[in-house]
C-alpha cells in the first residue's frame, strides 16, 4: 500500500532511483560498483538489506557486496551458491515482472540448500501486505542486448515501513536492476581493458627487453654473426653484421651492406652455399677477405620474424674454424704425401688415377703390352737380372707395393687395398680415358692420360755407399726435378723406396715418349751432397690409363714397360762394350 499522496510517492522514488543510478556510474572498480549497487538498494530504494550475488566463470554465483547489516556480511560475503539452487529459486514464488518474489508460506523449502543466506527475526504479519522475516525477494540482472544471460542476483530484505513494495516500489528495483546490470558489465570491461592494457604493457616491456637482449647478444657475440633478407629480387642480401664478423673479414659494416654471401664466397664453395637451407642449415666454406685472402667459416643458419606474420629474415652464425680446418688439411696432407719428398703418396696416386677411370671399356687397347712384349720374346712375369749392371740396380720389378723398408730410409707403400676402378654404375659427367696408339710407328692423334712409372739407376749402391742420408738427400732432388719438369695440372707421386709415378693428361704417344726423354735428362745432371757429386740414372716406361682397366692394371703396365726399357738398355750396353 502507498503513501496517502500516490504522485508524491512515484516524484520522491524516480529522485531515489536517480539518485541511486548516478551513483553507480561513479565507481571506479568492479568491487566499488558492485559494492555501489548493494548500497544503492539501501539508500535510494528503501530496504534495509541488500546483497549483490555475482554469476562467476563457472555459473555458481558468489556473495560479491552486501549493505546493511555488518553481521550479515561478515557472515556470508564470499560464500557460493550453485547455479542449480539458483535456478529453482528463480522459478518459484510469484513474478513480478522480471522480480521474483518468494513467501514465508513457500520458502521455507529453501533453509536447507547452498544458497548464502541470513536469518531476521520479527514477528509475524498481522495483515495481508506486510512484510515476513522469511520472505524472499530476488531482482536478476541480465545482460543488455536482448539476451537472457544471468549476470547475478540482487537480494533485498526488510523494506522500511514493513510492507511489501507496490508497483512503483516493484518497477524502481527491477529498473534499479536492469541499470546495475548495465553498470556492471561496463565495470568488467573496464577491468578487462585494463588488464589487457597492463598485460600488453608488459608484453611490450618484455619485447623491448628481449629485442635489447637479442641487440646486445648480436652485437657482441664473440663469433660473426649476421641477418639477410629473404626472399625477393634481393634475397640473400646482407641488412646488419655484427663487428665480429666485420672483424673476421677485414670490411666496415657499411661496405658489408652491399654483398651478399654468395658475394664473398670462394668460387670452389658457392655450390656448398646454394645447397645449404635457410632453415637450420649448415656448411663449412671460405669467405673472402678486403685483402683478397679467404677464411675457413662454418656457417648455421635459422628463419626469424619481427611477427608472426610479417616479413622473414635469415639470421647466420658465422664461426671461424680456420684454424681447425688448417690441422685437419695438414692431417690429411700427411695422409695423402710423401712424408720425406712431399709428393703424393701411393694412395693419393691410386685415388687420382682412379677418378679417371670407370669400369666400362672405351676403345681400350688390350694388346698393346703383349704385342711389345711379344717383340722381346714374351714377358711372364720373372725377372733374373744380371748383377753388376748399373741400370738394374735395386730394383725389385713390380709387386703390388706392399710395405716395405730399408730403401733410404722410404716406404714401399702397400697396393694390397689399393683404389680400384670407378663403379660401372653411373657415367655421367664422366670423360672416358682413351689409350693412344703407341706401336713406334704410327700416332693417330689421340690424346690420353699417360702414366710414366720412374725407377732409378745407380741409387741403391749411393744408399750402400754413402749411407741413407745421403739417399734421401738425392731422393729429394729428384722429386724437385721431376716436379719442376712437368706441368702445373700433372702429378708427380712417389711409391716408395726410388720409385715415382708421372701423371700428364692430353699427350699423344710421342708427347709422352718426349717427356720421358726430358725427365731422364733432368735426373742425369750430377746431384751435390755434403760436398761431393754424385749421380743417378732413370729408366721409364709409359703406359696409358684407360676406362676399362682398374689402377693396378694401369701401373703394372708401366712397370712392364718400364722392366722392357731397362733390358733394351742393357743389350744396347752389351753390345756397346
Amino acid at each position: 500500500m502507498e503513501t496517502e499522496s500516490e504522485p508524491y510517492v512515484r516524484l520522491a522514488t524516480l529522485r531515489q532511483l536517480h539518485q541511486a543510478v548516478a551513483e553507480l556510474n561513479t565507481a571506479r572498480s568492479l568491487a566499488d560498483t558492485l559494492q555501489t549497487v548493494a548500497d544503492g538498494v539501501v539508500n535510494g530504494l528503501g530496504y534495509e538489506l541488500a546483497c549483490v550475488n555475482v554469476v562467476q566463470a563457472d555459473g555458481d554465483l558468489v556473495v560479491a557486496a552486501f549493505s546493511g547489516s555488518a553481521a550479515a556480511e561478515a557472515l556470508i560475503t564470499g560464500r557460493v551458491g550453485s547455479r542449480g539452487s539458483w535456478d529453482r529459486r528463480l522459478a518459484m514464488g510469484e513474478s513480478w515482472g522480471d522480480l521474483r518474489f518468494i513467501p514465508h508460506t513457500e520458502g521455507w523449502v529453501l533453509l536447507e540448500d547452498d544458497v548464502p543466506q541470513w536469518y531476521t527475526e520479527g514477528p509475524d504479519p498481522r495483515f495481508e501486505d506486510e512484510w515476513h522475516p522469511q520472505d524472499r525477494l530476488y531482482a536478476p540482472m541480465y545482460a543488455s542486448g536482448g539476451g537472457c544471460e544471468l549476470l547475478g542476483v540482487i537480494s533485498v530484505d526488510r523494506p522500511r515501513g514493513g510492507r511489501r513494495p507496490g508497483p512503483w516500489g516493484q518497477e524502481a528495483l527491477q529498473m534499479y536492476a536492469s541499470q546495475a546490470a548495465i553498470a556492471i558489465s561496463n565495470a568488467r570491461l573496464r577491468a578487462n581493458m585494463q588488464r589487457a592494457l597492463v598485460r600488453l604493457e608488459r608484453e611490450q616491456q618484455a619485447l623491448r627487453a628481449s629485442e635489447e637482449s637479442f641487440r646486445q647478444a648480436f652485437e657482441y657475440a664473440p663469433s660473426g654473426m649476421a641477418i639477410a633478407e629473404m626472399g625477393g629480387d634481393q634475397h640473400g642480401r646482407l641488412l646488419r653484421t655484427n663487428d665480429a664478423l666485420c672483424r673476421l673479414l677485414g670490411r666496415p659494416a657499411s661496405a658489408m651492406r652491399r654483398h651478399s654471401f654468395a658475394d664473398l664466397v670462394h668460387p670452389e664453395d658457392i655450390g656448398t652455399l646454394l645447397r645449404t637451407s635457410a632453415e637450420g642449415g649448415r656448411a663449412e666454406l671460405r669467405l673472402a677477405r678486403r685483402d683478397g685472402t679467404y677464411v675457413w667459416v662454418s656457417l648455421r643458419n635459422s628463419v626469424v620474424a619481427d611477427t608472426a606474420d610479417g616479413p622473414r629474415f635469415l639470421l647466420t652464425h658465422v664461426e671461424d674454424i680456420e684454424e681447425r680446418k688448417s690441422r685437419e688439411l695438414q692431417l690429411a696432407h700427411r695422409a695423402s704425401h710423401d712424408s720425406l719428398t712431399g709428393l703424393p703418396n701411393s694412395a693419393e696416386l691410386r685415388s687420382r688415377l682412379s677418378a679417371r677411370l670407370c669400369s666400362r671399356p672405351h676403345a681400350l687397347r688390350e694388346t698393346a703390352v703383349e704385342a711389345l712384349d711379344a717383340a722381346y720374346g714374351g714377358y711372364e712375369g720373372t725377372v733374373l737380372y744380371e748383377p753388376g749392371y748399373d741400370a738394374y740396380d735395386g730394383y725389385d720389378g713390380y709387386d703390388g707395393y706392399e710395405e716395405q723398408t730399408g730403401r733410404a730410409g722410404g716406404v714401399r707403400v702397400g697396393g694390397a687395398g689399393g683404389v680400384g676402378p670407378a663403379g660401372g654404375g653411373a657415367f655421367d659427367h664422366h670423360v672416358h680415358m682413351v689409350a693412344p696408339a703407341d706401336d713406334g710407328e704410327t700416332d693417330d692423334g689421340t690424346k690420353g692420360l699417360a702414366v710414366l712409372f720412374c725407377d732409378l739407376d745407380g741409387f741403391k749402391s749411393i744408399n750402400d755407399r754413402f749411407g741413407h742420408n745421403t739417399g734421401d738427400a738425392v731422393l729429394i732432388e729428384v722429386a724437385h726435378r721431376l716436379t719442376t719438369g712437368v706441368r702445373d695440372g700433372d702429378t708427380v707421386a712417389r711409391l716408395g723406396g726410388d720409385e715415382f709415378v708421372v701423371l700428364a693428361d692430353g699427350l699423344g704417344a710421342a708427347d709422352a715418349a718426349d717427356l720421358a726423354v726430358r725427365l731422364r735428362n733432368a735426373i742425369i745432371p750430377p746431384i751435390r751432397v755434403d760436398g761431393r757429386a754424385v749421380r743417378v740414372g732413370a729408366s721409364f716406361g709409359i703406359s696409358w690409363a684407360a676406362c676399362g682397366m682398374s689402377v693396378e692394371e694401369v701401373l703394372q703396365s708401366a712397370d712392364q714397360r718400364m722392366y722392357v726399357e731397362k733390358r733394351s738398355r742393357k743389350t744396347v750396353h752389351r753390345r756397346a762394350g
